[in-house]
């Protein structure tokens, strides 16, 4: 299944005008950078676990994207900081952010099960902060990128996670709009390309095999938490060699064989980068398809 025929539109559209430049890099990616979040908010104790709200100015109650930063689930490739462009570019919209730091693999306490934890810790602090700072949580999309894009998709999942899991939650805010931007969320059947990509042993993101939790993937591979009634919308861009197209099209066609919701988006002449850069041109196709998810239909100039 293919996004509705506007958007495909105008995508095509972008790539006749021009607008497709040269593909972004990764210095390209490191270099990205935004203006300061309206607040930083400790959702634990260790350095990493914490969100930067980007709240819009004017009166609430305001949509809210959940921004998870990639980086192949390792301190080395940027993270918090590369997102601030994006966040700041949809609050620019009337759009609230939490755009969330967490313990990666290479941290202590990160991997499995701490990153997850994170997850489930991050949404705890922003339903319990979104009164304050008038966050509508019933207009929530979480969109990630890369590694990010993994955690956003196990995140639709939650719900659906074993009660013998340790990562099991009775109860958790429920965000079933998801944007992948060039994720690898399928853990069983991506280990080859993880490693290549990444160089991240399938241990490191899923854990060990036990006695108490035979299938590491029950509880840490999006692919497996479905269908849990959300609706993704992978966005890969053409050129990208981290994440290729296929990925996205191989998980759509599971999702939508479970019974869930999945389009997929191809971004003309985009590399694994320029999907998550409000710089640029992809963002003009990746823009609409947000603010369509939130229910605003109108481009706000």
């Amino acid at each position: 299944m293919t996004l509705p025929s506007s958007l495909i539109a105008t995508a095509l559209l972008a790539a006749v005008q021009g607008a497709v430049a040269a593909p972004m890099t990764l210095d390209d990616y490191l270099a990205l950078n935004g203006p300061q979040a309206t607040v930083q908010i400790a959702y634990g104790p260790a350095p990493s676990q914490y969100a930067q709200l980007f709240r819009p100015s004017g009166t609430g109650p305001f949509p809210v994207v959940v921004l998870v930063h990639g980086g192949c689930w390792t301190v080395q490739f940027g993270g918090i900081k590369q997102m601030r462009n994006v966040a700041n570019a949809l609050s620019s919209q009337g759009i609230a952010v939490w755009n969330v730091e967490y313990r990666r693999v290479d941290e202590e306490g990160g991997g499995y099960p701490g990153t997850y934890q994170d997850m489930h810790a991050a949404m705890d602090s922003l339903q319990s902060h979104a009164g304050q700072y008038q966050l509508d949580t019933s207009r929530i999309l979480a969109m990630g990128h890369s590694a990010g894009g993994q955690l956003v998709q196990w995140i639709a999942g939650r719900s659906e996670l074993p009660k013998s899991s340790p990562l099991y939650r009775e109860h958790l805010l429920p965000i079933k709009n998801i944007i992948s931007l060039g994720g690898l969320a399928d853990l069983r059947h991506e280990a080859t390309l993880i490693q290549s990509s990444c160089e991240r042993d399938i241990a490191q993101l899923a854990g060990s095999a036990s006695l108490e939790r035979p299938d590491i993937y029950s509880d840490t591979n999006a692919a497996d938490l479905m269908p849990n009634a959300s609706r993704t919308v992978l966005i890969t861009g053409e050129l990208d060699t981290i994440s290729p197209p296929r990925v996205a099209h191989d998980y759509a066609a599971k999702a939508m064989q479970a019974g869930d919701h999945a389009e997929v988006l191809i971004l003309p002449g985009a590399s694994h980068y320029d999907e998550i850069a409000a710089t640029s041109p992809a963002w003009k196709l990746i823009l609409p398809v947000i603010r369509q998810m939130l229910g605003l239909q109108s481009e706000r100039q």
